[in-house]
């Protein structure tokens, strides 16, 4: 068995001043990927599924495939929930075996950030899972004036909440950037300085590398990949799709090339978070 939390691979990673790839998939092509790319590159991944998954009245029967998928590999395997909206989600994820949580207050104000996550990583310890945290809210999609976190308070969220990885607000957003992103790698460096759990570094879509670079060499131990992973498989499919010119493939077929596309692109970024 493979399957993990997210502890043994991510206080490692730290140790090593590189960073392990956080991939979100949304079916089971997209798993198989994430999978595959692990093994080919003989090293560890995190595995996730969005918030909004935890709704689906089929999230049991994904999150059983997550955790099978991990234990029939030969790398360490986390099965991680992102952005968990609420405790009740956080709660439904641990029951589901996943073996990493994030609860996300970052929307909340500073001291209902702190009581909620501190109530998540209490339930999440009781089960002997992995917790994650973020501070300063990272924004789908270009937004102005969001603030970024001190310092002091990175230090104090840290060690009232008792998390074991937190994703520091650094100027990245989620999805695809419209113009070059302005990242502040000094904040990032200050981050990791003043705390020794793992950093997260939420936005890894299109973020130069050499600054994604600098900050795993900072303390960002998890880069999370989303957009630019299952875009790659969209593009593909939909050539797939418009290459059939409407005949009939069956859909294992189908969703050979695809897979293939998206786990060459995860390989590649594996490699670049292992080099900082």
């Amino acid at each position: 068995m493979a399957l993990v939390t997210s502890k043994e691979i991510l206080n490692a990673a730290r140790r090593d001043k590189r960073a392990v790839g956080a991939f979100n998939i949304g079916n089971f092509e997209t798993a198989v990927a994430v999978i595959n790319a692990a093994e080919a590159e003989k090293s560890p991944v995190i595995m996730q599924v969005y918030q909004r998954l935890m709704g689906h009245p089929r999230i049991g029967a994904l999150a059983a495939m997550m955790r099978r998928m991990a234990e029939d590999v030969s790398v360490p395997v986390a099965v991680h929930l992102d952005h968990g909206a609420s405790l009740e989600q956080v709660e439904l994820a641990i029951r589901l075996g996943f073996t990493s949580v994030m609860y996300d207050g970052s929307n909340l104000p500073f001291a209902d950030n702190i009581a909620n996550t501190r109530k998540a990583v209490q339930m999440a310890h009781a089960a002997g899972i992995f917790t994650e945290a973020e501070l300063g809210h990272v924004p789908i999609g270009e937004k102005e004036n969001i603030p970024l976190p001190s310092v002091e308070e990175i230090v104090e969220f840290t060690e009232k909440t008792g998390v074991d990885s937190l994703a520091v607000a650094v100027g990245t957003i989620h999805g695809y950037y419209k113009a070059v992103p302005v990242i502040n790698l000094e904040l990032g460096r200050k981050a990791g300085e003043a705390v020794k759990i793992p950093l997260v570094l939420h936005g890894g879509s299109g973020t130069p590398l050499d600054q994604v670079r600098a900050l795993i060499r900072s303390g960002f131990a998890k880069v999370n990949l989303a957009t630019e992973f299952q875009h790659e498989f969209q593009k593909r499919l939909t050539l797939e799709l418009e290459k059939s010119g409407g005949k009939f493939i069956p859909v294992d077929k189908l969703m050979v090339p695809p897979v293939e596309d998206a786990t060459a692109l995860l390989r590649k970024m594996i490699r670049i978070f292992a080099e900082a």
